[in-house]
């Protein structure tokens, strides 16, 4: 505000703001708020990725010897929880932070809200009740991001919101591809599938802010 103030009084006393230096400014105000509202930066997402194939590369080695499987061994199951909190804890967060005041499709609507959510319960609900019913279903890990990912890519389409589509369409085939894995290894599968999809979302981002940063430099010239 102060900032706005005293360049509109330099203006006014002649000074030596012109319309360059307020094109300048228009352009800095719209670049910072479109990264503002970015509901996971460039280097969360990194983040993410690393820490991602960080723990359930974890997994895998705790589990790839055995025969015949059977999961993750104790001591791993707290760090996958206390990554499973963390991490929705950090995107949460920084999700309330970045649309802070922001309506409109920015954020999430209760609706989509209660259809992710959904998602996850069901896919769960659907794999305790095929235990508990004794049915013979060997459980790959990666079957739990199918049906979440495909619902958050057709949310996103619908959105026209095509980079994160392309982030939960890329969640829906790492939850394929691990099928084709033996339960050891789709938890392999997963880190490494999940770790690309979300680097290549921040290099999706970091492009997408080049790209604007160019377009903005050639509008000034």
């Amino acid at each position: 505000m102060n900032a706005t103030s005293d360049t509109t009084a330099d203006a006014g006393n002649g000074g030596s703001f012109d319309p360059q230096q307020a094109a300048n400014l228009l352009d800095q105000t719209t670049m910072k708020a479109r990264r503002q509202l970015e509901p996971s930066p460039p280097w969360l997402l990194a983040i993410r990725a690393v820490a991602v194939l960080g723990v359930l590369g974890a997994v895998w080695l705790s589990v790839r010897g055995q025969h015949p499987y059977q999961g993750p061994t104790a001591s791993i199951i707290p760090v996958v929880i206390a990554f499973v909190i963390l991490n929705f804890a950090a995107t949460v967060g920084w999700r309330r932070h970045a649309t802070a005041g922001v309506t409109g499709r920015t954020r999430f609507t209760p609706a989509e809200v209660a259809i992710l959510t959904a998602t996850w319960v069901l896919v769960i609900v659907v794999l305790i009740g095929i235990a508990a019913a004794g049915v013979n279903f060997k459980l790959h890990p990666t079957t739990v991001l199918i049906v979440p990912g495909a619902a958050y890519a057709i949310l996103m389409a619908i959105r026209a919101d095509w980079r994160r589509f392309a982030v939960g369409a890329g969640v829906t085939i790492v939850g394929i591809v691990g099928l084709f894995a033996n339960a050891a290894g789709s938890w392999l599968v997963g880190g490494v599938g999940l770790c690309l999809v979300l680097l290549g979302a921040a290099a999706s981002v970091l492009w997408q802010r080049r790209s604007l940063a160019a377009a903005h430099g050639d509008g000034r010239s």
